[in-house]
Order: structure tokens, then sequence, then C-alpha cells
């Protein structure tokens, strides 16, 4: 077998292998590429990953397999990462985790000789991981903030709130298409890709990467504040229905155009290359040994999966589940009550069970939400980006600010000021983890991996309460009123909620 055919057989045998043992996480992402607009550039990365190491093949002459068994360690440290992705049920992370997980294998099956030339297509793998819309509220909070300074400058009045404004003829609301992330993922990867192809020192692939990720951002704002000065000078005429999106891609394609036509007028690419100087013959020969060498390499790729095995079968032996969701015994004179008022609930999703209600002290009223997410799988996560009090979207509430609420005897609630028009809310809300209320998203994974680590059963809650008022003094009013009444009762419900129960 030539050296070549020996090479891209290790990196066919290394894919299958690290597939074959990550199968539920790679069909995630794979399905994630498929469905996804943000996301879509994935389908591209392994074709692209295949043609730079086969451009590569000239650099490879001379070099052979000769496996790395220290890689041994960071494939172990990338499968433990999955692991306790797939325990906290956190795709990003696990998703994450398996790119490493394939990146350290071909290090380790090919060696360092051969990794060394072969570096940037090994590691332009990771831009197929589907990560990024955790940067959403913060971009589209950015993009709200630059867009109504810059209306305003321009002379038109705006009123603003959250991610919602009004100005003179119309209104406008910064929703996920117009957060930038898919432009800024883009560009990055497209950006990367093109400094490497045209530069050759560091310094200039650097500098050009970074173009790719400040100039997008940039672009994104122009492009919002753009679509909202042409709907208020054409009377909402033009940049309002689908030529809203067709004038920002546009926007953003001659954007991107322009950046690439002056990046290339300091191209290295067509400067003669120093072809590599090939190893001797002793280096070029294949390492004795190689079956013993690769199967080290081969367990630690399987550690984790089997690891993860072994403790959902500790479930299985110990079948556990939450409790269903009681009833909440409020103290006199808080009554139960069929409240129109409360149109609100949490946009919560994947939960076992769930609970809405709504109280009346005949004065105030007050509604509670429990969801219950015992024994989460995917899909069915409590902490996830599509889990919030309101989504970015949201046609009829917007969240105005978040601080830290009242505690609440096992930890503090977490208070958000939303709003709907002339009716404001105020919500307390908080995740209940392993006995503890907790309003970190970090926290509550964290707590979750310790858990299940622990051998205890995964039943955690989510709870929220909340009142609709003219103002805020009054919603706060409510939920005070409430919480001295019936406080100790509703974390007793939120525990009773969590607590297992034998199958």
């Amino acid at each position: 077998m030539s050296p070549l055919v020996q090479v891209f057989s290790a990196i066919a045998a290394v894919l299958v292998w690290v597939v074959a043992w990550y199968f539920g996480t790679a069909q995630e992402v794979s399905s994630i590429w498929w469905r996804s607009d943000t996301f879509a550039h994935g389908l591209l990365v392994l074709p692209i990953s295949g043609w730079l190491a086969w451009r590569n093949r000239d650099r490879l002459a001379g070099l052979s397999v000769q496996p790395s068994l220290i890689m041994v360690l960071p494939i172990l440290a990338a499968g433990f990462g999955w692991l306790l992705g797939e325990l906290a049920s956190v795709a990003s992370v696990a998703h994450a985790a398996l790119a490493f997980v394939l990146v350290f294998s071909l290090i380790g099956v090919l060696g360092f000789r051969l990794a060394r030339p072969l570096a940037f297509p090994i590691l332009f793998l990771l831009f197929g991981v589907p990560i990024g819309e955790f940067l959403l509220p913060v971009m589209m909070d950015y993009t709200a903030e630059f867009t109504v300074a810059a209306v305003r400058l321009s002379g038109v009045p705006v009123y603003q709130e959250g991610l919602h404004f009004v100005i003179p003829n119309g209104r406008w609301s910064v929703v996920e298409a117009c957060s930038g992330v898919r432009y800024l993922i883009a560009s990055l990867m497209v950006g990367t890709l093109y400094a490497y192809l045209s530069y050759r020192s560091l310094k200039r692939r650097l500098l050009f990467v970074a173009a790719a990720i400040v100039v997008p951002v940039i672009a994104n704002w122009l492009r919002a504040y753009m679509i909202v000065m042409l709907g208020y000078l054409s009377d909402n005429r033009i940049a309002t229905g689908v030529d809203h999106l067709l004038y920002g891609w546009l926007f953003f394609g001659i954007v991107i155009i322009l950046m690439f036509w002056i990046g290339g007028r300091w191209r290295e690419d067509l400067d003669p290359v120093e072809v590599d100087r090939p190893l001797s013959m002793a280096d070029a020969t294949a390492s004795r040994g190689g079956f013993a060498r690769v199967l080290p390499l081969a367990l630690a790729i399987a550690a984790a999966p089997l690891a993860l095995r072994y403790v959902e079968h500790f479930e299985l032996l110990h079948p556990e589940t939450a409790a269903s969701i009681p009833q909440l015994t409020v103290v006199a004179p808080w009554t139960e009550t069929q409240a129109s008022r409360a149109e609100f609930k949490p946009s919560f999703m994947g939960f076992r069970e769930d609970s809405l209600r709504h109280y009346t002290d005949g004065t105030h009223v007050v509604s509670v939400y429990i969801a219950s997410y015992a024994n989460q799988q995917p899909g069915h996560e409590l902490v996830q980006s599509q889990n919030t009090l309101v989504l970015p979207n949201d046609p009829h509430w917007n969240r105005l600010n978040e601080a830290q609420g009242p505690d609440s005897g096992a930890g503090r609630w977490l208070a958000t000021r939303i709003s709907r028009e002339s009716m404001k809310a105020l919500v307390w809300s908080g995740y209940w983890i392993n006995g503890r209320l907790v309003t970190s998203d970090y926290l509550a994974k964290g707590l979750l991996v310790l858990g299940r680590l622990q051998g205890h059963p995964d039943t955690s809650v989510f709870g929220a309460v909340w009142a609709s008022a003219e103002d805020d003094v009054k919603a706060g009013a409510a939920l005070q009123a409430f919480h001295q009444a019936n406080g100790r009762a509703l974390l007793d419900q939120i525990a009773a909620a969590a607590r297992p129960v034998q199958q």
C-alpha cells in the first residue's frame, strides 16, 4: 500500500470508528445541518476538509502513518466532555466534544509529522459544530440599540421597549433573523478559509479572520438601520415584505465581496512555495507494531460511550421518575380563579408534565406555572435556548430586564420585567435542581451532572410565579402579597413535583 493511500485510509477509518461510537450525536449534528438555515454550512465542512487534505498531498511525500499514544489523554478529555454534555443534556457541549474527539483522534492515529501539514484541514472540521445560538440574545440587543440610536441621529423620533420600537409611521422588531448570527457564522467560516488559501504569514491570516468577525456584525447593524429607514422614507411601501430579506442579503453580500476584494490586495498565494524537505527513509517507514499503537487510541475513543452505557444501565436498574405536579394549597383569602387577565405563559417545551393555575385574594391576581423535566432526553431538556420566559420573536410580550429576586428559602428567584402594550408583568422564576432553586443555566446544568454522577434520579423542575398590572409597582405588590402568604407552600409544591417515586 502506497503511503498516500495509507494516509487517506487511516483518515477514513478514524472517521468511521468515531461516528460508529458516537452515532447518536453525529446523527443529531447532521440533522441540524439539514434543517437549520443558520448551520447549513456544516454540510460543506467535510467535503471542504477532504479537498484541503487532498490539496496538500504533495506535502505528505516521504511521510507515513505513525500513531502517537500521547493523544490518548486529549481524546479521553474530549470524551469526558461529551459524557458531561450527555448527562447534563447540553447538546452543544456534546456536539463540540464530538468534533474534538474526531480532531484529536486524527492527530493521534496519523501522528504529529503527518498532522502538521494537515493541521488546517483537520481543524477546519470544528466549523461543523452547530453552535452559536447562544449569541442570539446579545446580538439582537446590540442590533436593536444601534438601530434605534442611528434612527434617532437621523432625526426620526423613536419609542423603544426592549427589542421592539415605534417610529411615526410603523412598528419594528428585531427578531432572530435580524441578529446577524447567520452572517457572522458564514463570514467566519468563509473568511478563515480565504485567509488560509490567500495568505502564508500568520499575522495576515489572523487579521483577516478578525475582519471576518467584525465586518459582518457592523454590516448587520447598518443593514437593520437601512431597512428601517427605507420603510420610513417610503411610508412602508418597500423593505417591509419579502424584499426586507432580499435587501438585507444583497447588502451583506456586497459588504463581504468588498472585504474579500480589499483583502486580495495583500494575498500571498501567488508567491513561490517552499516545499518541505522529505524525511529520511527511516522516518518514512511505517512504524512496526502499528496495530498495537492504534489499539489504545481506539479504546480511548470508545471509553466515553461505554461509560454512558454503564450510567444508563445503572439508572435502568433503579427506575424512578418524578411525581405528578400536586395542586397548590393556598392560604385564605387566596383562592383559585379562572382569571382571563393572566394570558401570559412561559415559553417552555419538552416537559413531562406542566401546570398553569391562577389565584386571587380579591384584589390581586397571581399565576403559577410549574413544568417537570424528569429523566431528560435529547429534545426534552430543561435548560435549552428555546426554553425561556419570552421568546425574542414573541408577537405579544417583550422582555425588558432581569434582576435578582427575593429569597425563596432555598435560593433566590430571578425577577424579570415584561410588558405588553399598556400591561406590565413581573415574573419570579427558577430551576429546581437537587433540592435547590437556582437561576443560572450553567449552575443548573452543573448540579444535574453532579446528581447523575452520584446516581441520583433526574427530577428537574421549572417554576414561575407572576402578576400582571398596569404598572410595575402594582405587579410587585401582588407578588409580595402572594409570597408572604404562600411562598412556603409554593416551594413545597415545586419540591413535591420533583420528588422521585418508584415505578
